[in-house]
């Protein structure tokens, strides 16, 4: 099949001067139906779904596998899906679901509650991946199997965000694992480009860093969405590493949909003939991390200078328009989100006094803004805050670095930059997926590389993490979300829009704040083609 989508490559390239006006579709025409193509920069070098997530490992899983509920819609919502109904005990610490009797494997084996039972354990006692999730509430051994379609989750203590994290625990078939275990590793290194999964999609071609194709599940048991005449025969997920190589792809027609170009692309190809853009604004935070506990951002009066320092207008610009400021640590999506008054804005008079009221009172320091290297947004932040810092006498080090270098000087106190440059997107829907991130406990992993610490802010998050009532909850988070802007450990930046180009046959697309950046829910989509 592949060898048919490259000539149709190879054709669309001989059209390319006409492209702009007429472009070829990306997507392959088969006998049993149209194959959607995706451009992504990310590989996949890792499936198994209790070992990793990222937002294209987690797209292909999502599409391979089945979970217990699902986040759908903007706003998000939890609907079921493998299970059909949930009640939990008055004290929040056992929860029961009820399993749809329909659901199979793509193997046939029915879904049961010992494959959730079992699912759940894997995750926990591998340890990898999601587990961080749960695994302070729930022990492997407190998971049981009622009956074939019921499991029940006792929990250590009640958790109140538990239920929202449970749309990425996919579930496995234990037969397909077990039978596929070396040295007792849980299946760990079949699972990595296999699939043992009830979801939509099957796994079909996995070719890393090229491309990884998924094949439709004709007898899905959960239908179809858009209907059995237009269910698409699969998705190719094709590896396109520059945003400029992707627009060009997207206009060629060598490919359906793509994610992550840059600003000025977005500008750029809007404008051509029969390309949609998805537009929407999303969960993903920047903020530029203060390490408050060593250096000169140890100071809470100079944390507050540069804050004040910063021209937050000219963030938007970067992403032309497409980008909002924080008005809290949380995303205005998230539950429990209050708009913190007082949010610093550019107001250099402001500034200088914290200056003033600072260690360095004349500045005359240098500090260090680490970013992702070749990621062009963060770099121009930099250079914003480079260009800022000077009327306060402060000179800013823009320094790229790659991703592990920049997780691993992050995971100590004592090598983590004065200012980092990070995105953050969360798990859930769940004030906890991000006011955890100020908690202590948290220190050593990338989002809490501020290493920030206020006991009165931990003590709260504990509380709100047991309460079980809504109320409770949301008046410790209103109060959780004002202490961290006092304390500034960051500067609070941009939500940036989540965005999407693709050509207009492609029809099913709905956008989910909860996802990761370039993730799309391939299930709805499919090829309107005449």
């Amino acid at each position: 099949m592949f060898g048919k989508i490259l000539k149709n490559v190879a054709v669309a390239g001989l059209l390319a001067s006409s492209i702009l006006a007429a472009p070829a579709g990306a997507f392959e025409r088969t006998d049993k139906g149209n194959v959607i193509v995706f451009g992504g920069r990310q590989a996949i070098p890792v499936l198994d779904p209790h070992i990793r997530y990222d937002w294209s490992t987690r797209m292909i899983q999502q599409s391979v596998y089945d979970a217990l509920l699902k986040y759908e819609g903007d706003p998000a919502e939890m609907k079921p899906w493998l299970a059909e109904k949930w009640e939990t005990s008055a004290d929040g610490k056992s929860w029961t679901f009820h399993l749809a009797k329909n659901a199979k494997f793509h193997n046939g084996d029915p879904v049961t509650a010992e494959a959730v039972r079992y699912s759940f354990e894997r995750g926990l006692k591998l340890n990898k991946g999601v587990a961080w999730m749960l695994k302070d509430f729930l022990a492997p051994e407190n998971i049981v199997a009622v009956d074939a379609n019921t499991v029940r989750f006792d929990l250590k203590a009640p958790y109140a965000p538990f239920l929202s994290f449970l749309p990425w625990w996919f579930v496995v078939n234990p037969a397909e694992v077990k039978a596929h275990e070396v040295d007792g590793d849980y299946g760990q290194k079949w699972l990595t480009d296999h699939a043992a999964g009830s979801g939509p999609f099957k796994l079909g071609r996995w070719e890393p860093n090229v491309l990884y194709e998924i094949e439709a599940n004709a007898g899905y048991w959960k239908g179809w969405p858009q209907g059995e005449k237009n269910r698409p025969a699969g998705v190719i997920y094709k590896i396109i590493r520059e945003p400029a190589a992707q627009k060009a792809a997207l206009q060629r027609g060598e490919a359906d949909i793509v994610e992550g170009l840059t600003p000025d692309d977005y500008m750029q190809i809007k404008r051509v003939p029969g390309v949609v853009i998805q537009d929407h604004k999303g969960m993903t935070t920047f903020g530029i991390k203060f390490n408050t506990q060593k250096g000169p951002t140890a100071d809470i009066n100079l944390r507050k200078a540069i804050a004040y320092a910063l021209d937050y207008d000219a963030l938007i610009q970067i992403y032309n328009g497409a980008a909002s400021l924080e008005t809290s640590p949380l995303p205005d999506a998230m539950k429990g989100h209050v708009a913190v008054p007082g949010m610093p804005r550019k107001d250099l008079a402001k500034a200088k006094e914290y200056l003033a009221k600072s260690a360095y009172p004349n500045g005359g320091i240098t500090l260090p803004y680490v970013h992702v290297a070749g990621l062009e947004e963060a770099r121009r932040i930099g250079l914003v805050l480079l260009d800022n810092l000077k009327e306060l006498g402060i000179t800013v080090e823009v320094k790229p670095e790659q991703w592990p270098n920049m997780v691993a000087a992050g995971s100590k106190v004592e090598t983590s930059p004065a200012m980092t440059s990070v995105f953050t997107t969360p798990v859930s829907t769940d004030p906890d997926a991000v006011a955890y991130q100020y908690h202590k406990a948290s220190w050593g992993q990338y989002y809490a590389m501020m290493f920030y610490d206020n006991p009165k802010v931990s003590e709260m998050i504990d509380q709100a993490r047991a309460a079980t009532s809504w109320d409770d909850r949301a008046k410790l988070y209103a109060d959780i979300q004002k202490q961290i802007v006092a304390d500034q450990p960051e500067v609070f930046g941009t939500l940036q829009n989540r965005r999407w180009a693709h050509r207009d046959y492609l029809q099913g697309f709905k956008f989910s704040p909860v996802r990761f950046t370039g993730e799309v829910d391939l299930y709805p989509m499919w090829v309107k083609a005449e």
